[in-house]
């Protein structure tokens, strides 16, 4: 691995630690508790994303002698067949955990960052843009392809998405992350382009984001005249 790689990685480490003394930063200039996280990822994701896409210039420019790298409508059409894929693989080892593993559904992860998006909504471009593209290359352009170089698809996957999983500290769902992880690493090697994974995690964390935090509101109201109809269509069912 190169040294520009270890320089990426020890600024994804770095702007993940600075949450510390940012938040004390923030608490000194009396920024509002419950807007600090959203505020400080800003700041310090934005800034990460700058300096890790400096750093992969070099790798820009020489994209185009990747080997066995898809053309541009491939890599449309598998943009797309990996937005499905990663909610069936999602969906598959959530069926696995509750149903095998009894663990119920339910991400404190994603709650956490609801949370945190309903106190500063900005928080959401973090969620669904900015976090997608940082982890897609750290963990699949330079973790996994470091360890494709050495081992098979299946272990340098199981590592990339395993440390992927554990880095969201939501250890209950370790198999639901590892296997998004694998469908991501999936769709790099198949298109031999990092923008692809990229576009599939982002269509991801962006529908979570909009359904759980733009369009919480509206869903519960949906849910309340749902239930008011069956409730209204039984009464009318029992009376006829």
């Amino acid at each position: 691995m190169n040294i520009r790689y270890w320089w990426i990685l020890i600024t994804y480490v770095l702007m993940q630690l600075s949450a510390i003394p940012g938040t004390l930063l923030l608490m000194q200039m009396e920024v509002p508790f419950e807007r600090i996280p959203g505020i400080w990822s800003i700041i310090s994701f934005s800034l990460g994303l700058i300096i890790i896409l400096f750093l992969l210039v070099p790798d820009m420019r020489n994209r185009h002698q990747v080997r066995g790298r898809s053309t541009r409508g491939e890599a449309v059409r598998w943009s797309i067949i990996g937005i499905f894929m990663v909610f069936a693989a999602q969906y598959a080892a959530a069926l696995i955990e509750m149903y095998a593993l009894g663990i119920e559904p339910g991400s404190e992860n994603t709650e956490a960052i609801v949370e945190m998006a309903k106190a500063f909504p900005a928080f959401i471009f973090v969620v669904a843009i900015i976090g997608p593209i940082l982890e897609e290359i750290v963990f699949r352009l330079i973790i996994f392809g470091a360890l494709y170089k050495r081992f098979n698809f299946w272990i340098a996957g199981f590592v990339s998405s395993f440390i992927f999983a554990a880095i969201h500290f939501d250890f209950t769902h370790l198999l639901v992350y590892t296997a998004m992880g694998f469908v991501f690493a999936y769709l790099y090697v198949k298109t031999g382009r990092i923008l692809v994974p990229i576009l599939a995690h982002v269509a991801l964390n962006l529908f979570v984001a909009v359904v759980n935090v733009l369009l919480a509101d509206q869903l519960e109201d949906w849910v309340e005249r749902l239930e008011e109809v069956q409730q209204t269509s039984l009464i009318i069912g029992g009376l006829l």
